[in-house]
């Protein structure tokens, strides 16, 4: 096995061969194996190597450019490879000293560069390939968003979203075929958006304008109404308490068991677009307003699992931190989800029902951890007066595994 570099990564713009140092032209020109987009290939033109296009899915070629290993290989990418690019997938087949990356500016370097916008004050998203909901929590009053188009509809789709979420004042500009002769910029409000013709390549770039409606804050305890749901949700003010002791981190999994409305595994993803959840539900109904849920919130990554805890529990990726929040009296289900739980992790369940809180009573005696007893109470008219109404209370057990 070879551990100098023989696999070359370069990053290429609109502007081809021009645009790329000599070292990358060299490499090029020297390569056994030459694989790249349709694209890519057409913008270096002819090579002394063998070519290879990507196949769909990309990873087909991957035999291919292993068993050139040791031998001058190189992949063509957009841009910075490792910034949504191929680069993190072949860093997962060939090591990383054996592999040399010449990258260029990313299109999200490009589009920054042109607009003059600080590219460390934007969201960064990638549409390619993925829903568009997963926008919203970046739609704050004063954002600015860019986005990598999946293709030249992209832009209209966008402008048609933003507007049904009252956000039509906010300015729209699609930077195509940056980097090179094509090189365009245009720029129109949502509302209304008349930009057509747009090529297939382009970022766009977008300047919130407008509260808009319904777009999650960062703090934990959204509005219950904000969720579709048939009475079974975690209420606001439990949720805030109950995602606090969850404390989502970047990367991490989480089971919500007994999901509902899904209101706590959606605002566990809203915490970072780092985080990852599983929620578990077993009436089929609630499973479809989980994914409604999930979407309209802007988090359409949930995973959702229709079936019965424990059962629908096995074969699950091992999580980081699990909720239950429902079927707390199913046989077994704690013991399962506390072996399943990694070291370190959290588990946290509530319960309103006296069955449900004797379960957890029992659970603390066995394994430690923490009850904590919550009732809330919110005013509400009594004649011409205020009086408040107290929810039931709810007792919360929450514990981490040694």
């Amino acid at each position: 096995m070879s551990a100098s570099p023989w696999l070359t990564i370069v990053g290429i713009g609109e502007d081809g061969l021009d645009g790329l140092s000599i070292n990358a032209r060299e490499r090029i020109a020297q390569a056994r194996l030459v694989v790249g987009g349709a694209r890519h290939l057409r913008l270096i033109g002819e090579t002394g190597g063998a070519r290879r296009a990507w196949p769909s899915p990309l990873q087909d070629a991957f035999a291919d450019i292993l068993a050139k290993r040791g031998e001058p290989v190189v992949v063509l990418a957009s841009g910075d490879p490792f910034f949504y690019g191929v680069g993190s997938l072949l860093a997962r087949i060939v090591a990383p000293p054996e592999i040399l990356c010449l990258p260029q500016a990313s299109a999200f370097s490009l589009a920054a560069s042109r607009l003059g916008w600080a590219l460390q004050d934007c969201a960064r998203v990638t549409l390619h390939g993925r829903a568009l909901e997963q926008i919203v929590p970046h739609l704050h009053p004063g954002a600015r968003v860019l986005a990598l188009s999946w293709d030249g509809e992209t832009p209209k789709k966008l402008a048609a979203f933003l507007e049904a979420r009252g956000l039509g004042g906010s300015l729209i500009t699609v930077c195509e075929a940056m980097g090179g002769p094509r090189e365009r910029l245009r720029a129109a409000p949502a509302e209304g958006f008349d930009i057509d013709g747009v090529d297939p390549l382009n970022t766009v770039a977008i300047e919130i304008r407008g509260a808009g409606r319904r777009i999650p804050p960062r703090a934990p305890g959204l509005p219950d109404d904000w969720f579709e749901h048939d009475g079974q949700i975690t209420k606001r003010e439990m949720r805030a308490v109950t995602l606090a002791q969850l404390a989502p981190r970047p990367g991490e999994l989480l089971w919500d068991v007994g999901a509902g409305a899904g209101s706590i595994s959606v605002e566990w993803l809203l915490a970072d677009p780092a985080t990852r959840a599983i929620a578990v539900e077993r009436n089929t109904e609630r499973c479809a307003r989980i994914r409604r849920n999930a979407a309209a919130l802007g988090v359409p990554r949930l995973a959702v699992i229709e079936g019965e805890a424990p059962t629908a529990l096995a074969g699950l990726e091992r999580p980081d931190a699990i909720f239950v929040g429902g079927g707390l009296t199913a046989p077994d289900l704690l013991e399962t989800c506390w072996s399943a739980l990694a070291p370190g992790g959290r588990l946290i369940a509530n319960a309103v029902t006296l069955e449900s809180q004797a379960d957890l009573f029992a659970a603390q005696r066995r394994l430690g951890g923490e009850l904590l007893q919550s009732q809330f109470a919110h005013a509400v008219p009594v004649g011409r007066f205020l009086g408040f109404r107290p929810a039931m209370p709810s007792v919360q057990w929450s514990v981490v595994k040694p």
